[in-house]
């Protein structure tokens, strides 16, 4: 919360106004103070603007030191971003370097009234900001439960007549940390042409993005970045699309709002048109340059309805799809991305880079990125862990072939292929070294990849699929309510997870200050002796 008052200026202030400690009707200064101070933010286009100036300061930390990366999780409700930020919060003590991702593939598999969808932009736009929308008002209501719970230690200390107390209770209302962090908001691929892109653009920040991600593939043809089929568009087109972003950003007043822009040309061989070259070397040329192209000779001549281009001083055909798609030399996609990443960092004004690979590999990520430094030294990704890669197997196989080059074991030793994913190489020499290289995987990439920015897209998705599935095996099996109490119940009291006190998790006990506040004895409240929720310790 930028310019934060502490609470002794806000009493002073709202004193000021009312010297008989309340209003005409009878409401405490104290009780103004403490909802103001609830209150984090005014609008969430007042967090987009704050929160980008988090990510900038992050930024220019992580310059400095590469050791300075920060993480986030795609949550696909406003429930799982704020106990995603209140568990950080409790191992950490604070919540600074982490993120909210907003995953659009979650959006259209989870959030869309079509139903479970695939990622291709099938999805209303609506969906997004909506969902953006919902993360901040529930990380907004953790700030209000926590700042409530606060102001209830004052009240009690002032009524013991504890001095002591209440110092430490200022103290701890004066230090409070939000819960709201920066989200990183998907926007595809624009869901239409550039206006389309800056409409929603708009409509995403005044939720609270402050920080857009948008990818180069064609917006009505879009696929996931780990499936096939992809589709990119002229650099032209794509820088189009960045501008389009900027200006939203510009005229909502985030001036320091970031813009990530990643490829899809690693994993695309395919382009949906060809671009007009003004002269040699322009972005067109540099992009028609790739595309797989036929001699025409007396063998091989024009038919009717072909094309053909001016190239390398002759006439070529560019091969072409029955659905008018043009192919890219195959092998071209690392040359391709490096050209992509340089130009939307140098004429497109993106802030980082995404690089959407088909495996993770440090080496592999790491020397396209040596490429772009050339041209542009400070350059920083933002890099998907993503679920769609068997890191297990992965890994493994990488371990095994390093191993195998440097004579360390032999080709019986371990088995090729999908046999290494199997429990029985967890506790050996490769299946730990594999396990010790995940450990240290983000590290790694952020020191030697520019990785500023780790996520994992999809995580909560496979999470509640995996967490309701063993629910599921133990209660709807032979162990009933033990399945409950053991996989979940126990483990929530035990670590301290604050929502086991779910009402309170939820608001109980603001309904009950605010009761308080404006009735008084009268107040009918929730939070009584036989509120159950008095059986858990709190957080």
């Amino acid at each position: 919360m930028s310019n934060r008052k502490t609470y002794a200026e806000l009493r002073a202030e709202v004193a000021a106004r009312y010297p008989s400690g309340q209003t005409p009707g009878g409401v405490t200064v104290d009780d103004i103070v403490q909802l103001r101070m609830q209150n984090s933010y005014d609008t969430h286009l007042d967090i987009a603007r704050d929160m980008a100036k988090v990510m900038r300061a992050d930024m220019a930390a992580y310059d400095a030191d590469s050791s300075k990366f920060t993480q986030s999780l795609g949550c696909w409700s406003g429930f799982h971003a704020q106990q995603m930020i209140k568990a950080v919060k409790r191992m950490r003590g604070t919540a600074r370097g982490t993120y909210v991702y907003l995953s659009g593939w979650m959006v259209a598999g989870l959030r869309n009234r079509f139903g479970h969808l695939p990622d291709q932009s099938m999805h209303e736009k609506t969906a997004v900001a909506d969902l953006i929308n919902e993360i901040y008002v529930s990380l907004r209501q953790a700030d209000e439960v926590a700042i409530n719970d606060l102001f209830k230690a004052l009240k009690d200390a002032r009524k013991s007549g504890d001095a002591l107390a209440e110092k430490k209770a200022i103290e701890a209302i004066d230090s409070f940390e939000t819960h709201v962090v920066p989200i990183i908001a998907d926007i595809d691929a624009g869901f239409g042409n550039e206006h389309a892109t800056y409409l929603l653009a708009k409509e995403l920040i005044k939720a609270g993005a402050c920080a857009l991600q948008i990818e180069n593939q064609v917006s009505d043809a879009k696929q996931c970045g780990h499936q096939d089929g992809k589709v990119t568009v002229p650099r032209e087109d794509f820088i189009e699309k960045l501008r389009a972003c900027r200006l939203a950003l510009e005229e909502m007043g985030v001036d320091e709002g970031v813009i990530v822009a990643r490829t899809d040309s690693l994993g695309a061989g395919l382009t949906q048109k060809v671009p007009v070259s003004q002269r040699p070397g322009d972005l067109a040329a540099e992009y028609i340059k790739w595309l797989k192209t036929e001699a025409i000779t007396d063998a091989n001549p024009m038919q009717e309805g072909e094309l053909a281009i001016f190239q390398n001083g002759q006439f070529v055909k560019p091969a072409r799809m029955a659905n008018g798609l043009f192919p890219f030399k195959e092998g071209t996609g690392r040359a391709r991305v490096i050209e992509d990443c340089i130009v939307n960092l140098t004429q497109g004004g993106a802030d980082m880079l995404w690089i959407e690979t088909d495996t993770p590999n440090v080496d592999e990520i790491a020397g396209m990125v040596n490429e772009i430094r050339k041209a542009v030294p400070n350059a920083k990704l933002t890099y998907n862990n993503s679920p769609s890669f068997n890191w297990t197997l992965n890994l493994r196989k990488q371990v095994r072939e390093q191993w195998l080059a440097e004579g360390k074991i032999s080709a019986a030793d371990y088995p090729d292929g999908n046999e290494l994913m199997k429990a029985d190489f967890d506790a050996t020499e490769l299946g730990l070294e594999a396990d010790a290289r995940l450990q240290r995987f983000q590290t790694d990439i952020s020191a030697r990849a520019g990785v500023f920015h780790n996520l994992i897209t999809l995580p909560t998705f496979h999470l509640t699929a995996k967490s309701v599935d063993e629910l599921s095996r133990g209660y709807f099996g032979d162990q009933k309510m033990l399945a409950y109490v053991k996989t979940v119940q126990r483990e929530e009291i035990r670590r301290g997870v604050s929502a086991v006190k779910h009402q309170h998790e939820v608001g109980s006990d603001l309904g009950d200050t605010f009761k308080e506040m404006v009735g008084g004895e009268r107040a009918l409240k929730a939070g009584g002796h036989a509120n159950t929720m008095n059986q858990f310790a709190a957080e």
